[in-house]
């Protein structure tokens, strides 16, 4: 069932079904790589709990982290089923969700993302999804050069933000060299518009395929778009050979808007999922701590497992290298059919609603219009 949102939406009723199969992989595909990694998993008894085995990281669990699973782009390009997400390690930007959610709460952070991303890259992660937005590109930068992974063996994302999509080609322009300069790099394997712009993000769209064109950015995407913004892109003249790629939203059992991302699949976008463990607020939720127990899985894994097993990129983060080896092995144990319909029912039409508060606050958020309703669609696929 379809839902559209209205500036005077009512009542919204939500219906889930099981999956269907995921999106295709490479020829190391998740099955087989479950198959592997439980054939050499080091996992103890049930009754060693998940919290002690996921404490210290073994090389076994390190290398298949290296080598996990990837998602073909429509290039052919390899992209990593499974990354470290930056978003306030070392830095939390002035405008973050929860600051303008919670005005005055403190969240310093306790490292700095120099130390993080060092912790993250020695545990195995390969794939880092950075922004302009986040504020730690320089301290990102820095822990690549330090650990001695070259460069051909990452996969670095970047989005550009609302304020430089606002001012437009040359503004784009001068933040992705601002961007490659920080991060120690020619190059990235994917460049994303944050936030579908009200009357801006088409333009920006077009100047980020001109980077490429010039070879500072090997694959394009988006950040946020719902179903209509990406047809205002194909409406703009965009040809099929420069869709987007991917498209980051957030992609959890708690907000699993299966219309919305059964038609990206159909036009062959690659969904990244952030927060893909809920910012770590649903780890009480006694459906995940069930299968937890069951799987001998923190509920955090349960969710990353969920997010791969339907064909999703997996972006968890976290400032503790504990939680970042924990968090990745999501590869050596599958869900049933009848558990990952269980997760994607957990949706409620709450959700939706609380989607489309944050998706009309957002699209202008940091522009000169912040604040305002100007240009924001109000009739937008939410479900």
């Amino acid at each position: 069932m379809k839902i559209i949102a209205t500036a005077m939406l009512g009542t919204i009723l939500c219906t889930a079904s099981l999956p269907k199969p995921s999106a295709a992989v490479s020829s190391r595909t998740i099955a087989s790589f479950v198959a592997s990694s439980i054939g050499r998993s080091t996992s103890s008894s049930p009754t060693t709990t998940s919290r002690n085995m996921m404490s210290t990281q073994t090389p076994e669990q390190k290398q298949s982290l290296i080598d996990c699973p990837t998602i073909p782009l429509r290039d052919g390009t390899s992209h990593p089923a499974i990354g470290f997400g930056t978003y306030k390690v070392g830095f939390i930007p002035a405008s973050a969700s929860s600051a303008v959610a919670s005005a005055g709460a403190t969240d310093e952070p306790q490292r700095t993302a120099e130390d993080c991303v060092t912790d993250a890259l020695n545990s195995g992660y390969r794939f880092l999804e950075c922004a302009e937005f986040y504020g730690n590109e320089q301290e990102v930068g820095k822990a690549i050069k330090a650990s001695g992974v070259p460069r051909e063996d990452l996969f670095i994302c970047s989005k550009v933000w609302t304020t430089t999509i606002e001012k437009g080609d040359d503004a784009i322009r001068a933040q992705l060299e601002k961007t490659l300069s920080d991060l120690g790099t020619d190059y990235v394997d994917l460049y994303l518009i944050h936030w579908p712009v009200p009357g801006k993000h088409v333009d920006a769209y077009k100047t980020v395929l001109d980077l490429k064109k010039e070879g500072k950015v090997k694959n394009v995407g988006v950040s946020n778009y719902a179903v209509e913004d990406y047809k205002e892109l194909l409406s703009a003249g965009i040809t099929s050979e420069d869709k987007p790629v991917v498209n980051q939203i957030e992609i959890n059992p708690f907000l699993y808007r299966k219309n919305t991302i059964e038609y990206f699949k159909s036009e062959r976008v690659v969904m990244q999922s952030y927060r893909s463990l809920r910012d770590g607020k649903a780890m009480d939720n006694p459906t995940l701590i069930s299968l937890g127990e069951k799987y001998n899985k923190s509920p955090a894994q349960i969710l990353g497992r969920w997010c791969v097993q339907h064909g999703f990129v997996y972006v968890p983060k976290s400032v503790k290298i504990e939680r970042m080896v924990e968090n990745a092995q999501v590869f050596d144990f599958e869900l049933s059919e009848e558990e990952m319909a269980t997760l994607d029912a957990l949706t409620t039409s709450d959700a939706f609603e609380t989607f489309f508060g944050l998706y009309k606050k957002c699209v202008n958020r940091d522009t000169s219009k912040d604040g305002s309703m100007e240009g924001v669609k109000t009739d937008i696929t939410i479900d």
